[in-house]
């Protein structure tokens, strides 16, 4: 019975050269049930350092008792209890010795953390809390532990890196940002820090090896200058790219100020038209041609004002609305309609796949954007001529920073599952997690034939 009892031990707490002596039932004040069975290590693995594995002389003879908690069987809370001896290592000093069931420092076993971490990347923190009965710190502590195991380098996604993408996020209000590298050949993140700015990009260019900055080829991100000058200073020889994303957004900005200008404008004429119109004092007139002039101004400023989504869209995903709208803004309002031409052709030329005529038709563009007398537009010419080489590179290789925009939203569904994050280094580690190739082994399934790309 004995036997029995030491080999299903082993089989439900995944540990081997560990003897286990008969369980007992106990019930704590929730009136939930706990299952603690004694361990005891055999030789080959005790007093084990847990940081580099040597085998190491005791430090004291006094022994504690320390309990880890394991995976429930059938609702059951699991427990191990084992004596804890403490070791004297020539390299880690003085440490308590490694236990096979659980990492350093950890009141889990092993399964018992990627259990958890797995969870964490399906479904949202909380439920993970009240499945596991743990709460929002432990849940972030086991992820940590779990991905440092399976991944003890994290240096190892940098090499080999050819075609990166920069970009920064917000994590949290008031303006707290994360600088994020992705690998646009793995579609994996492969550097994050805390902060954002030519300070922050200037430590991942330092934490390069010589050879790492040399295999970089190309580098996309938005029009910061930061970085640009980190690309010009560390990796000079590696081409620069402006994602046409960004580009695009430039321009609905400066629509979207022309647009502000043409509502103010219109409000302002419907304000003057009435008061030239209605009496100051007594009711007003209510003639049908008087009406019918004040309702035209009217109409006009609301449709310059609602016309955000027409200008916006691409006129293939126009509604038919929308096309009435638009319409009814080249009839009434040129300069407005001029404006949104001008976006719409720089739309079209960043959509080119030749980068030579791309340069032929953005010189006209912007030409024509300097000479339109409207000052959004002729700073857009400017901005667009100070990063014109840099845009026709995107165009020329064929890359954006579709896969690190998508990575930002995978990254604000990652915070909005967990409620925030109070810790930047649990909130990091669960990117590195989540937006990899990671594959996290449950407990009795299959090896993964590739857990770390």
């Amino acid at each position: 019975m004995a036997s029995f009892i030491n080999k299903l031990m082993r089989k439900l707490l995944n540990v081997n050269n560990v003897t286990f002596r008969e369980p007992a039932f106990r019930m704590d004040r929730k009136g939930q049930w706990h299952l603690t069975v004694q361990a005891m290590l055999g030789r080959r693995i005790s007093s084990i350092c847990p940081k580099c594995g040597r085998k190491c002389p005791g430090y004291d003879s006094r022994n504690g008792v320390r309990r880890w908690r394991g995976l429930d069987l059938g609702g059951i809370i699991v427990e191990i209890e084992c004596s804890s001896v403490r070791i004297e290592c020539p390299e880690h000093g003085v440490v308590s010795a490694s236990v096979p069931w659980a990492y350093d420092g950890s009141s889990f076993t092993k399964d018992f953390d990627r259990t958890v971490a797995w969870l964490a990347t399906a479904i949202s923190k909380s439920a993970v809390c009240e499945f596991m009965r743990i709460d929002w710190k432990t849940v972030g502590r086991c992820v940590s532990r779990a991905l440092h195991d399976i991944e003890p380098d994290f240096s190892a996604r940098l090499d080999g890196l050819v075609n990166i993408g920069i970009d920064e996020t917000s994590y949290r209000k008031g303006h707290k940002y994360i600088t994020i590298i992705v690998n646009h050949d793995t579609n994996t993140v492969v550097w994050i820090h805390d902060g954002h700015g030519k300070s922050v990009l200037e430590m991942f260019y330092r934490g390069l090896t010589e050879e790492q900055k040399s295999s970089i080829r190309v580098v996309t991100g938005d029009g910061a200058r930061w970085i640009t000058e980190c690309v010009n200073e560390y990796t000079p020889d590696c081409v620069r790219c402006m994602d046409s994303f960004h580009v695009v957004e430039w321009a609905m900005a400066a629509l979207d100020s022309v647009r502000i200008d043409e509502w103010n404008a219109a409000r302002k004429e419907l304000s003057e038209l009435r008061k030239s119109i209605e009496p100051k004092r007594g009711r007003p007139r209510s003639d049908d041609e008087t009406s019918a002039i004040i309702k035209e101004a009217r109409d006009r400023a609301e449709s310059i004002k609602k016309s955000s989504f027409a200008v916006g869209k691409a006129p293939e995903n126009l509604t038919e609305s929308q096309r009435i709208r638009l319409e009814k803004i080249r009839h009434d309002n040129k300069r407005y309609y001029r404006a949104y031409d001008m976006k719409e052709k720089l739309r079209m030329i960043l959509k080119s796949h030749d980068a030579h005529e791309a340069r032929i038709l953005l010189d006209k563009w912007r030409w024509r954007a300097s000479h339109s007398r409207i000052e959004a537009f002729k700073v857009l010419s400017r901005k667009i001529k100070r990063n014109q080489e840099f845009i026709l590179n995107t165009i020329r290789f064929g890359l954006s920073n579709a896969r690190i925009e998508a990575t930002n939203n995978k990254i604000k569904l990652i915070i909005r599952k967990a409620y925030g994050f109070r810790n930047i280094d649990s909130m990091m580690d669960m990117i590195y997690l989540v937006c990899s190739n990671i594959k996290i082994q449950l407990p009795n399934r299959p090896i993964p034939l590739r857990i770390v790309a």
